[in-house]
């Protein structure tokens, strides 16, 4: 119990962006004992989402909505799921690439504009 760290009174911000600021340019390890920390969890915290329209040409729906019924889920879901292994996948490829040669990789948008 006599392990109780003494901290820095956190100064009163105006505004968040004042607040943000100086977040970036402190460490809270002299405000905040981390020590006496609990884990949060927010089991009903969904991810923001955005409507968009897209463009899909019609073999390739009817193609995701026979994979979307082979696992039995939406396919506008699959075809998040798809979204996000590839994007992760790129993001991992051009990070291996940018690594080894010291600069950015083409990005794939630019490749898929010329067609490779």
């Amino acid at each position: 119990m006599g392990n109780i760290k003494k901290v820095k009174t956190i100064p009163p911000f105006r505004s968040e962006a004042e607040e943000r600021a100086f977040w970036e340019t402190h460490d809270t390890t002299p405000y905040v004992d981390w020590s006496r920390a609990n884990l949060g969890v927010f089991p009903d915290l969904r991810p923001s989402t955005e409507t968009i329209s897209l463009r899909v040409p019609a073999g390739l729906l009817a193609e995701l909505k026979i994979l979307a019924n082979k696992y039995d889920v939406p396919y506008q879901s699959l075809m998040k799921v798809f979204l996000a292994e590839r994007v992760a996948r790129e993001r991992s490829t051009n990070t291996v690439r940018e690594r080894r040669s010291g600069k950015s990789s083409q990005p794939a948008a630019q490749r898929a504009r010329r067609g490779r």
